[in-house]
């Protein structure tokens, strides 16, 4: 008989919730990133976050800023891992001529909406956003209540 390995049910990192309160996502691309090898075996484990992340455009590259990856304790001794150090994102070089021309619009930012398992590779997804005034967040706030009253008082009828 073989042996199966018990696969996880997502191949999801993690998710920046917050950005999606606090911009309008725009548009959507999937890059891959640079890590090192300690970084990999961390994220397997789980260690990652990506809360307070953006994405900075400097010499025709894109880095990936604020991602923190904890370091396992069984991390090699000849190295230092930085958790925080910026990563280096791998986008096809008309998306990054693309990212790059939106973000030198006025109110448009580059954040990371997602770190995720692509077969053996991780990738994130970066988004085109363009920030939310308070005003427009709670307006967001009571259409998402408002939607999740409409669904209650829906099961309540159809009971």
């Amino acid at each position: 008989m073989a042996n199966k390995k018990a696969s996880k049910s997502s191949n999801t990192i993690a998710l920046n919730k917050k950005a999606r309160h606090d911009y309008h996502i725009e548009e959507r691309f999937e890059a891959g990133i640079a890590l090192e090898g300690w970084e990999v075996k961390a994220l397997r484990a789980g260690k990652g976050q990506i809360t307070e992340t953006y994405v900075l455009f400097k010499n025709s590259e894109a880095w990936l800023l604020g991602a923190q990856i904890t370091p396992l304790l069984t991390a090699s001794t000849h190295i230092l891992p930085d958790p925080t150090r910026t990563r280096r994102l791998l986008l096809q070089r008309r998306q990054l001529n693309q990212l790059i021309e939106a973000t030198q619009q006025k109110g448009y930012t580059c954040v990371c909406t997602a770190m995720y398992w692509k077969n053996h590779l991780v990738k994130v997804e970066i988004a085109l956003a363009k920030g939310k005034a308070s005003h427009d967040k709670r307006q967001d706030e009571k259409t998402r209540d408002w939607n999740r009253e409409k669904q209650r008082l829906l099961r309540t009828d159809n009971r």
